[in-house]
């Protein structure tokens, strides 16, 4: 497999337990993120954009701010 084609693969099995989630967990529960786009969002646009290793460190610091503390709003992936 080449090095592109691992890479893909790798990010696309990172973000298939997120995608799990919001198909079958989230919508049972109520709206509680602060943020747009959603902290589950948020960490599937990082890791496909930014890989595993910084778009999960990524995504854990967005989960970690989703809190009554902090403003939220409209916070993109950088």
């Amino acid at each position: 497999m080449a090095k592109g084609a691992w890479h893909t693969f790798a990010r696309r099995v990172a973000v298939a337990p997120i995608r799990l989630y919001q198909r079958f967990i989230s919508p049972m529960l109520p709206a509680s993120c602060i943020y747009t786009p959603t902290c589950s969002q948020y960490a599937v646009e990082a890791i496909r954009r930014h890989g595993i290793v910084k778009g999960g460190w990524l995504a854990v610091r967005r989960i970690v701010r989703c809190n009554p503390l902090h403003a939220g709003g409209y916070d993109p992936v950088p």
